[in-house]
């Protein structure tokens, strides 16, 4: 995690138990080149995580320690759903009429089973590409997502061609069967990649733009030692009309 100007996010506990982060303030976002700091931390299934602007708990008749306050007893029930932490926040902290935007966001930690993921280490080979799309081919058959695997396994191939060309050190690859399909890469390079828009007489720079267009989101998160690249599908639908599950 990393700050952003915003007050420090809280940490609601499966025992309602609720800690406000100590996180290294950076500047607010666009406002210059300064490097952020940033902390990691492991938190239980079932915890909440809540972000929120300093309008919701500073006031002109109220300073920020008595809104932290008041925000800590709000979220300090145990079992709420997310929905419920943000009405009982609101309920608690928004006034009649707000001098400042106030935005409220809260998440919910959650584990996935075992067998909803897979994952690969890749060699850095060219031809190692190929045996990956094979056993990400097999899995998805085994996890009934046919419909979906000639573009995943495209997909797959340009991260990871992309992996092996640009960056050095071990890749690794991770489906997860969520709500979605959600397809990772791993390398040891910091570097973002960029979509651009190949001209007819390139020979390359299609792989992004192509993963743009088949996947329903994509980015890129980092990580300490690295990056990933996500991209992310819808389900197919069962016969009933629903993404499978």
């Amino acid at each position: 995690m990393a700050r952003a100007g915003h007050p420090p996010p809280a940490l609601v506990r499966p025992d309602g138990s609720v800690e406000f982060l100590d996180l290294p303030g950076g500047p607010p976002l666009g406002l210059g080149g300064l490097p952020f700091e940033t902390s990691e931390l492991d938190l239980p299934e079932g915890s909440h995580l809540v972000l929120y602007t300093d309008g919701l708990i500073e006031k002109r008749d109220r300073d920020i320690d008595t809104g932290l306050e008041m925000l800590r007893d709000a979220l300090s029930h145990p079992g709420r759903t997310p929905e419920d932490a943000c009405t009982a926040v609101l309920d608690a902290l928004l006034p009649d009429r707000p001098s400042d935007d106030i935005a409220l966001i809260v998440a919910r930690t959650r584990v996935l089973e075992p067998g909803l993921t897979a994952d690969w280490e890749v060699a850095s080979d060219p031809s190692q590409v190929a045996a990956v799309r094979a056993a990400v081919a097999r899995k998805l058959a085994e996890w009934e997502l046919g419909d979906v695997a000639f573009t995943t396994e495209l997909i797959l191939s340009e991260l990871i061609t992309n992996a092996i060309r640009y960056a050095t050190g071990p890749i690794r690859v991770r489906l997860l069967r969520d709500r979605s399909l959600i397809c990772e890469v791993f390398d040891t390079s910091s570097t973002s990649p960029h979509l651009r828009y190949a001209g007819t007489t390139d020979e390359g720079g299609r792989g992004l733009f192509l993963v743009s267009q088949f996947a329903d989101r994509w980015g890129t998160r980092y990580t300490s030692d690295g990056k990933v690249i996500w991209t992310e599908q819808a389900l197919p639908l069962s016969k009933s009309g629903k993404p499978r599950s």
